[in-house]
């Protein structure tokens, strides 16, 4: 089969290593747009159950990406002057740029053509192959071209956020929260290399003007946001480079959904799929998963057609939880008053629980109790499980009337 990724991201690298283990002899191109080298982002962040994935589908590249990942377990929480830390799971973080490395590295040593600098999509037609595997982004071009029969939908969130360094290597998930005369400001920070850790910086549009973060230039912003979170970077620098214009780099987060996910020979994967507010830390993880769906799909079904409608009910129906996660963890962020003025062990017990689809329909207080007492009773935490969900539909259901 010949095959050829537009997108050299790690769902298009992934997808090129487990083709060429099935079948050395398949015919496998990446296509990268930008030169050899080049990307964007900090570190990523991924949990256990993606890193058993990685071992079980390409140990060697897995290996790799272990050795290559810093590690944490657990959270802290600044706010108001203090200092919260919860139990948790261990995390991973490793670099994007040290993440493509590896998997670059790895594709080429099973066969795998990369070429870099080198743009798929303008073209009306598409390149010649059996399968083409759009990786190319949220703002996907060959995606772009099919808009209509693909069923793409985009969103974007309310608030606004930055994705920046700093040489500050924290040892759990951290959070911190500033209030400011103007609102609320906060960063999450997880370590990605022993002297570095990924901070995303996120505020209301009004607290963005208000600050004047949105006229400062580059270095005038990370000073200013050196200084808004000085306690928790313990007079560690923030890294970041600016945007063509000389300002940060500041987003608003885009969501983006499919109603179909191929066209003909054309399929997507990745961040051309499907995008999840990155508050929830799945992204790479899914485009990933992408990977590994689409390649079994190939393998176990007998022709390429019914490969991808499989991918495609597969993907779709996994998605779903984590869409819903990601929904409401960026509604709690977007609602961060409602929170911020419980007690901090109380906020950051809530911040665990935003994924939840009825917490925004019950005062924090109560829920907090509610939570509290279903902590210890199974019978009730299955009642708020089930409960959740039916509430919320039918409250948001009255409220679309």
């Amino acid at each position: 089969m010949k095959v050829v990724c537009v997108g050299g991201g790690p769902a298009g690298l992934y997808l090129s290593i487990l083709l060429k283990r099935q079948n050395p002899d398949h015919d496998v191109t990446v296509h990268e747009r930008d030169p050899a080298g080049s990307t964007y982002g900090w570190g990523v962040t991924y949990w256990g159950g993606l890193l058993e994935k990685l071992y079980a589908y390409d140990p060697p590249s897995a290996q790799a990406v272990a050795a290559a990942s810093a590690t944490w377990a657990g959270g802290t929480a600044h706010i108001h002057g203090t200092t919260t830390t919860r139990p948790g799971d261990q995390g991973f973080g490793i670099g994007r740029h040290r993440l493509l490395d590896i998997l670059a590295r790895r594709a080429e040593e099973l066969g795998v053509r990369l070429r870099h600098g080198h743009e798929i999509g303008r073209a009306d037609t598409l390149p010649d192959a059996d399968l083409v595997v759009a990786g190319d982004g949220v703002h996907s071009t060959l995606r772009a071209r099919h808009a209509h029969h693909f069923g793409t939908r985009a969103g974007t969130g309310r608030n606004k956020y930055v994705w920046l360094g700093t040489t500050k290597a924290v040892d759990t998930f951290t959070f911190a929260f500033t209030e400011t005369p103007h609102g609320w400001i906060w960063c999450y920070a997880y370590p990605y290399a022993p002297d570095r850790s990924t901070c995303v910086v996120e505020c209301s549009p009004r607290t963005w003007q208000a600050l004047e973060l949105d006229r400062m230039d580059h270095a005038s912003c990370l000073g200013t946001l050196q200084d808004l979170f000085a306690g928790p970077l313990d007079g560690h620098r923030l890294l970041g480079g600016p945007h063509k214009d000389g300002r940060a780099p500041w987003q608003s987060f885009r969501t983006l959904t499919n109603d179909r996910w191929y066209h003909g020979n054309l399929v997507l994967v990745g961040d051309a799929a499907h995008t999840t507010h990155y508050s929830i830390g799945a992204g790479t993880t899914l485009a990933l998963e992408d990977a590994m769906a689409l390649a079994d799909a190939l393998r176990a079904t007998p022709t390429p057609r019914h490969a991808l409608g499989r991918y495609e009910r597969e993907r779709t129906a996994a998605l779903l939880p984590l869409q819903s996660a990601a929904r409401y963890s960026a509604r709690w962020y977007e609602s961060l008053p409602r929170y911020a003025r419980l007690e901090p062990r109380q906020m950051f017990a809530l911040l665990g629980q935003r994924h939840s689809p009825l917490l925004p329909h019950v005062p924090p207080q109560l829920y907090y109790r509610i939570d509290r007492a279903a902590h210890g009773l199974e019978p009730l935490r299955r009642l708020k499980r089930w409960l959740g969900p039916r509430v919320a539909r039918t409250l948001e259901a009255t409220r679309a009337r």
